[in-house]
């Protein structure tokens, strides 16, 4: 497209430049790929051999719009083309005038603009020949100061004499940002081209001179480490020439090696750093050198960045918690739950569980089962009986033998950052004048502190936001406040015989019959020998006791198959006496017939529920209370209540008002030597009351629990999932509660629900309606 005037404007192809800029009279070569370039540059060198050079805005666009290129470019002449083998024309291009673009022509196939030519206003002043000279002088500066700039550019533009040309000639040859560039090539004032371009190579020779300076230091800094191999070389040499062993130096350079194989955070690497130049300065025989060796092992020996990828598969994760324990759904659905967010967040702060129930129930055993679910490492670490807060936060370095805390141990024992810790046993800690530990966790079982946990033989802050932290306890009320307060508590309650046959089938008897080195063939064990087994010989919330009454009679059969008196032992309802001697419970306190002034209570134990029989006897006397069965305060104050609400309503019971006077009574609940405490035997012994008192007798397939008001009222109470485990044991028929606890019976195992019927009171004459035989 041959160059047309319309007046001051023309019309030529454009090239769009990415990351180049070309000023007037500079001689470039250029590599042009892109189609519609192509398609410009041959329009050019139809007929005027010209283009119209301006760069792009972002360099990284391949397809720009006239929007994404500069307003004023480059005038430039095509002075030699060579199309090479891959498609790519290169071309050596004069800039030769400014121009700024009025308007775009064509868009496809190729960017064709009107321009108008931009001339430069020049003044042949002083002040023009003084920039020039500045100019001159700090483009000297930065060449002497840049290895980019060869010293012959000096030289080439010490003759030009038009400001313009010597200022577009300096500014080719410098590194300069784009924008900076185009600043200087819209700019057709001379001298404040001269003045932007003087501004721009000041600030380079700034630039320059740091990096000299920053270089300098870095050869200084190089040649200390060689100077300081070399002295080490050399004294290493000297030792080995007079027959001595290398001693505190190999002990160094050996930890030196050890600490550049891990990963460290950068004050953690920093303190090894210096303690192992402390180390190398000390002598070999001196004691403290033991010290400061045993605390840099611990330092690189600790998991600082190593860590596990969690196994984010829910599926397998809910397999392995199915086969390793049977029930727990609201356990397992926390585990599961944990790991969805972990698929949609990278990096989350680790819940701190408290799984709180009765021994024997697995708890221990779930937090293993969690780490492998995870695909994390497993550490254990038992709090109970634990006095010394050092045990927790570790020893000064200053004491003899000083160690850190069990959670730093336990990390270096796990090997990653971010394993499952089990604390068992939380609600045993101690206190004493060594400290409280309960206090010390504090700091480790905080989401917002753990971070940066500090261990007092550590000293440095290790983070401890991505251990899955897992508390054990039998009870929270042992449990300081703001400790618990951390934790999210899980209960678990304790399994119904259905649930305990399913754990014994599943895990308990393979367990047993392995260790004992019996095979599943040898040994058989009928499921109404194992019900027996449960209801008569064990009595509790968890497996424990059933487990070692599993592994007795494992060792029964183990003598019988090799003395060789059976070759199949089949353990039977009928075989259980004969091995494991006369039942140790009665199955049922259903079994026995109506009494008068026997009622079985419901009561909560750190063991799980229990039945209690709560007796009442009257005989003449002076109306004398007493109580008896080493009762606590609480269980006095109920038993004082339940008398006061008979007393008030005596004539409406049916009994005597004056038998206060002329009657004692005595209240006793058995096992005397087993300490009871609690409201919620309330309403058991005033039922006991009233029947002793009327000679109605209480049904015997009946529970209760419920705290009682002078009034007659019932009050909710705790526990409720324990107690109905335990009167579900006793075969009980029917439990007793507060109609407020009506909430928790969501709790209680469905097959719990469907055995017991429930009656649901919120008056002391709807439990008397209920429970007492009337005839």
């Amino acid at each position: 497209m041959t160059e047309m005037a319309r007046g001051a404007e023309s019309i030529l192809p454009l090239l769009p430049l990415r990351g180049l800029m070309v000023f007037p009279t500079m001689v470039v070569h250029l590599d042009v790929g892109r189609e519609k370039s192509v398609a410009a540059l041959e329009a050019a060198m139809v007929d005027a051999h010209r283009l119209l050079l301006a760069a792009q805005k972002d360099p990284h666009l391949d397809s720009p719009a006239p929007d994404d290129i500069y307003g004023v470019g480059t005038i430039s002449l095509i002075k030699q083309m060579l199309r090479l083998p891959n498609g790519t024309v290169r071309i050596l291009i004069e800039g030769e005038a400014r121009a700024r673009i009025v308007a775009y022509e064509t868009v496809e196939p190729y960017f064709s603009v009107r321009y108008e030519r931009l001339e430069e206003e020049t003044s042949d002043d002083v002040e023009t020949t003084a920039l020039m000279r500045a100019v001159v002088r700090e483009f000297e500066q930065v060449i002497r100061l840049s290895r980019k700039i060869s010293p012959e550019t000096l030289a080439s533009i010490a003759d030009i004499a038009e400001p313009g040309r010597l200022a577009d000639v300096i500014a080719a040859h410098l590194a300069l940002r784009l924008q900076d560039r185009q600043t200087l090539l819209e700019e057709t004032n001379v001298k404040r081209r001269l003045e932007r371009l003087l501004e721009l190579l000041s600030n380079e020779q700034e630039v320059l001179e740091l990096e000299r300076r920053i270089s300098q230091r870095v050869k200084k800094q190089m040649e200390k480490t060689q100077k300081e191999y070399y002295l080490r070389e050399q004294m290493k040499a000297i030792q080995r020439e007079l027959g001595e062993r290398e001693g505190r130096s190999a002990e160094v350079e050996e930890l030196r090696a050890e600490a550049a194989k891990k990963a460290f955070p950068a004050h953690v690497r920093e303190k090894i750093d210096k303690e192992l130049e402390r180390l190398e300065r000390i002598p070999p025989m001196a004691q403290e050198g033991h010290v400061i060796r045993t605390y840099i092992e611990w330092l690189i020996a600790l998991p600082w960045e190593e860590r596990t990828e969690d196994a984010k598969s829910l599926r397998r994760a809910e397999r392995i918690l199915d086969e390793d324990h049977y029930g727990l759904a609201k356990v397992k659905e926390r585990i599961l739950e944990y790991l969805a967010v972990r698929q949609l967040v990278d990096r989350m702060k680790g819940p701190i569980l408290c799984l709180v129930g009765p021994p024997g129930v697995g708890k221990t055993s779930l937090g293993r089962s969690v780490a492998r679910a995870l695909g994390r490492r497993f550490v254990r670490i038992a709090l109970g009986g634990v006095r010394d807060e050092a045990e927790i936060r570790g020893h000064r370095r200053t004491y003899v033998g000083a160690l850190p805390g069990r959670i730093i141990q336990g990390l270096r024992t796990a090997g990653t950052k971010n394993p499952v810790m089990l604390l068992d046993e939380i609600d045993k800690l101690g206190a004493d004048f060594r400290g409280d530990p309960a206090s010390a966790l504090l700091e480790v079982l905080d989401p917002e502190q753990n971070h940066a946990f500090s261990d007092h033989y550590i000293e440095e802050p290790f983070d401890l936001s991505e251990v899955l932290f897992i508390a054990t306890a039998n009870t929270i009320h042992t449990i300081p406040r703001p400790l618990l307060d951390r934790m999210e508590v899980i209960p678990i309650s304790g399994y119904t015989e259905i649930e305990k046959v399913h754990i014994a089938e599943r895990h308990l008897i393979p367990k047993q019959l392995e260790a004992h080195g019996l095979r599943r063939g040898q040994v058989a064990f009928e499921k109404e020998a194992l019900l027996e087994l449960i209801r008569r010989y064990t009595r509790e919330a968890g497996v424990r006791e059933l487990e070692r009454m599993l592994a007795a009679l494992a060792r029964k059969a183990a003598r019988l198959i090799v003395s060789g008196e059976k070759k199949r032992v089949v353990i039977t309802p009928r075989a259980l006496e004969a091995y494991l001697g006369r039942p140790r419970f009665r199955h049922g306190i259903a079994e026995r017939a109506p009494e008068v002034g026997v009622v079985t209570g419901l009561a909560w134990t750190e063991a799980g529920g229990e039945t209690l029989s709560i007796e009442v006897t009257h005989f003449p006397g002076s109306g004398k209370l007493l109580l008896t069965g080493q009762l606590g305060d609480v269980m006095k104050e109920s038993a004082q209540a339940a008398m006061s609400y008979v007393l008030s309503r005596a004539e409406r019971l049916g009994i005597d008002p004056a038998f206060r006077e002329k009657t004692d009574v005595h209240i006793h609940i058995p096992e005397g030597a087993i300490p009871k405490d609690g409201p919620s035997a309330g309403i058991a012994i005033a039922t006991a009351l009233v029947s002793a008192l009327t000679g109605i007798p209480v049904a015997n397939d009946v529970g209760m629990t419920g705290e009682i008001t002078l009034r007659g009222r019932v009050l909710p109470i705790g526990g409720l999932k324990e107690k109905s485990l335990a009167a579900h044991r006793a075969g009980l028929r029917r439990v007793i509660l507060p109609k407020d606890n009506e909430k928790d019976l969501e709790d209680i195992p469905e097959v719990v629900r469907r055995a017991l019927t429930f009656i649901l009171v919120d008056h002391m004459d709807q439990v008397l309606d209920a429970a007492l035989v009337r005839t």
